[in-house]
């Protein structure tokens, strides 16, 4: 009797659908996460991701709910869908973990940034910092001789647009919080 001569691959009078249903395209995800607000609760969310080798690209964490210790965990990270599945069930397998919702496939949210940049200048690049933070609707929240702290809050496309716009001006540091999201709607 001959060996079978399977090749890897199908097409359509195959028995057998040997190709890989999974995507190579990865995906920007943003997860919220419910916890209990107590000591080891974020490592342990944390060591998740990095035991793992999956990037986050950004991380808050806020209590929300004083009266029932509560914390949110907003997680933006970036993989294959199988990836994004897979960390969603290992997050809802966590002890402490009371939801996990990602909010990139539940439907439209609202995502906001907060950032700090410090712009040092004179002259005419202290005119056009003060310029551009108005179109931005950047505040001043620190000013000297020298220098300009701008708060601004958006979107991370919004921010990331007003630094590369301040760099030519004199940007020397950036502080950002990370995203905050909730979904939009009942």
């Amino acid at each position: 009797m001959s060996a079978l001569n399977i090749k890897k691959g199908s097409n359509k009078h195959s028995a057998y659908n040997l190709r890989t249903t999974f995507s190579d395209i990865e995906e920007c995800h943003t997860l919220a996460v419910i916890v209990d607000n107590e000591a080891g609760v974020l490592a342990r969310v944390i060591g998740l991701f990095s035991g793992r080798g999956y990037n986050i690209d950004s991380l808050t964490v806020a209590e929300i709910d004083h009266e029932g210790h509560t914390s949110r965990i907003t997680i933006v990270t970036t993989g294959t869908p199988q990836v994004i599945e897979q960390i969603k069930a290992q997050l809802g397998r966590i002890v402490p973990v009371h939801r996990v919702n990602d909010l990139t496939v539940e439907g439209p949210t609202v995502e906001r940034e907060l950032a700090l940049l410090k712009v040092v200048g004179e002259g005419d690049k202290r005119v056009e910092a003060l310029r551009l933070a108005d179109i931005f609707r950047a505040n001043v929240v620190d000013s000297t001789l020298d220098s300009f702290t701008f708060e601004i809050t958006g979107t991370s496309e919004k921010i990331g647009a007003f630094a590369d716009l301040m760099r030519p001006l004199g940007l020397s540091d950036l502080a950002r919080t990370g995203i905050a999201a909730l979904p939009r709607g009942v």
